[in-house]
């Protein structure tokens, strides 16, 4: 029988990796549209933080993923928060951001996807209360 232990050994997650036609670029975009900023540049990746700390790492693709979709494989979306959904959304709209519908509300949460340029999926989310 394995013991069980109540340490937690994983305290969060410290970056999401995204693999990129022109990391430069979307790294560029990322600091541009969304407010990111370019932590770490390298050869072969750039690193770039939100306002909280969370990072998102850019890495040169080798190949094409084909044709990405909500259902696909693999990671879904990026989830943004935001205190201000309104201000968010008109900011991102006055850049042009390719949006995937309009945006919804359920129980007070309020959400809308759009897309990076390079087809990834991100999810502008405003959340009253934390998910228990």
């Amino acid at each position: 029988m394995r013991p069980r232990h109540n340490v937690r050994v994983i305290t969060g997650i410290e970056h999401t990796a995204i693999a990129a036609r022109d990391a430069a670029s979307l790294a560029a975009w990322y600091r541009d549209t969304l407010g990111f900023e370019i932590v770490y540049q390298s050869a072969n990746a750039f690193f770039v933080r939100a306002a909280n700390g969370v990072m998102i790492e850019i890495i040169h693709a080798k190949e094409d993923r084909g044709e990405q979709t909500m259902a696909t494989q693999g990671i879904r979306h990026i989830a943004l928060s935001v205190a201000d959904f309104d201000g968010a959304y008109a900011a991102l709209q006055s850049k042009n951001v390719a949006f995937a519908g309009a945006p919804l509300e359920s129980k007070g949460n309020r959400v809308v996807f759009f897309t990076d340029p390079e087809g990834n999926y991100l999810h502008l989310l405003y959340r009253p209360a934390p998910l228990a």
